[in-house]
């Protein structure tokens, strides 16, 4: 969950009231307690501030002259069914406000009420609104390219890490990322440029794994004509055609000792010396390099330069690993079905146990690249082989009854909001559920009603 503090100042507050004595006093008290307040005195004026992707969220009072707080809300609904809406009622409108809400109003409050109750409420509203317009931004860049997805999630870990990247795409300070295989290293780096005043100059990704030593300097640095046998002609070398943008280094620690050296002293002056040239040109340059490794361990640095990896160390982002964030997978693996299923022009299966078993059993040492890879296989119906327990967990790490069975219960959700596209009678006739106790367990597994409408 995001710091509330955070979400207070970006989201706005929409106080509707025709009376203006109680709608100024109403906002004063909210300005002072940290909100972003917009005084309103009809439901008109509500719907000319009030756009898609409002970043915000909506007091009003059930009782107005002309269009009421209940019309209010179902305009609201229809521009946007996520904006959070907050109804203020006497006794006599208790049971409307009560029907709003089994429509999807956010709450109620009853009059007379303290500042308390209502600062309360919406610092709650505030914490939801601020999670479903950064699911929405990340969905966005996500359709960029398929495994930007891979960010996607509500775990603490994953929702720290996106924050970190949004607060560093700015910054012109070298990024060090550890993560396993499939994790997202490159995703990281490159929302990092694109996120930030670089995203207009290039994206440069060189693996130092991929390479030979012998090659890896000249690709760095870049050479002059008859640098070497076969350096017929002058080539720009990667860190020269990033300046301005990012240079993104993956598998760091492969990094041969002698381009190492070098590296140390482009990062630290900032300029560099094609080989074969004593001219050294100034380049401005933003590297994000990658590890599998953790460098900070001497075990596992070997033979990587220690004034290196501390010259690199100035942020270190951790991607965690799928077996670290398993509340994320179901929401993942519907994702990356739904893309596999339309790249391969398949229905969207229905899933049956042993896949069920398997999202939440298997230790996913391949992490994202391993989940993207079974959501196609299951696309294709591909699914024969797979044994019924696959998971390579210890006990300590073997998740509990309930924990299973909510992951369950959560890929059903899913699955009848992907089959209703999203119309909550059909799921709710699906599923066998109540009203309230569906958007409850919606609220409980973090799904978001909106992924499913159609686009």
């Amino acid at each position: 969950m995001s710091d509330p503090s955070a979400s207070i100042a970006a989201i706005e507050v929409s106080f509707v009231d025709d009376d203006p004595d109680l709608r100024d006093a109403n906002v004063q008290a909210l300005r002072l307690a940290g909100f972003r307040a917009m005084p309103l005195s009809s439901g008109q004026a509500a719907l000319q501030h009030i756009g898609p992707d409002y970043a915000g969220i909506v007091v009003t009072d059930i009782r107005m002259p002309g269009m009421d707080g209940i019309e209010l809300f179902r305009r609201l609904r229809e521009l946007d069914p996520d904006i959070p809406v907050i109804m203020i009622s006497g006794h006599a409108d208790i049971d409307m406000a009560v029907g709003a809400m089994n429509e999807g109003a956010y709450d109620f409050i009853a009059k007379p009420y303290s500042g308390e109750r209502l600062v309360e409420t919406l610092r709650r509203a505030a914490e939801k609104r601020a999670l479903v317009l950064e699911n929405r931004r990340l969905r966005a860049l996500a359709q960029e390219g398929e495994e930007e997805s891979s960010l996607l999630g509500e775990t603490p870990a994953i929702t720290r890490l996106r924050q970190t990247i949004r607060e560093l795409a700015d910054v012109d300070v070298d990024v060090l990322v550890l993560g396993e295989t499939g994790t997202g290293k490159e995703v990281v780096a490159s929302l990092l440029h694109r996120l930030g005043r670089r995203r207009d100059k290039p994206f440069v990704a060189l693996n130092c794994g991929a390479l030979p030593d012998s090659v890896i300097e000249s690709e760095l640095f870049g050479y002059e004509p008859g640098a070497f046998t076969g350096a017929q002609k002058r080539r720009i070398g990667r860190i020269e055609h990033s300046s301005g943008g990012t240079l993104f280094l993956d598998e760091l620690e492969s990094m041969p000792p002698s381009a190492q050296v070098k590296l140390l002293r482009v990062l630290e002056m900032r300029e560099i010396a094609p080989l074969g040239s004593n001219d050294l040109r100034r380049v401005d340059l933003r590297v994000v390099a990658a590890t599998k490794a953790d460098l900070g361990d001497p075990a596992q640095r070997r033979g990587f330069r220690e004034d290196l990896y501390y010259r690199l160390n100035v942020v270190t982002l951790r991607i965690p690993p799928l077996r670290e964030r398993r509340r994320d997978i179901p929401l993942l693996f519907t994702r990356f079905l739904a893309r596999a299923a339309e790249k391969y022009r398949r229905p969207v299966p229905a899933l049956d146990r042993r896949v069920e078993r398997h999202l939440v059993e298997n230790d996913w040492p391949g992490n994202v690249r391993e989940l993207v890879h079974f959501a196609e296989r299951v696309a294709l119906g591909l699914t024969g082989d797979l044994s019924p327990t696959t998971g390579q967990m210890g006990d300590s790490d073997q998740p509990s009854l309930p924990e299973r069975l909510n992951a369950v219960e959560a890929t059903l959700i899913r699955e009848a909001l992907q089959a209703s596209q999203g119309d909550v009678r059909a799921a709710l006739e699906r599923l066998g559920i109540p009203r309230k106790t569906f958007y409850d367990k919606l609220a409980r597994h973090g799904i978001d009603r909106a992924e499913y409408l159609p686009r």
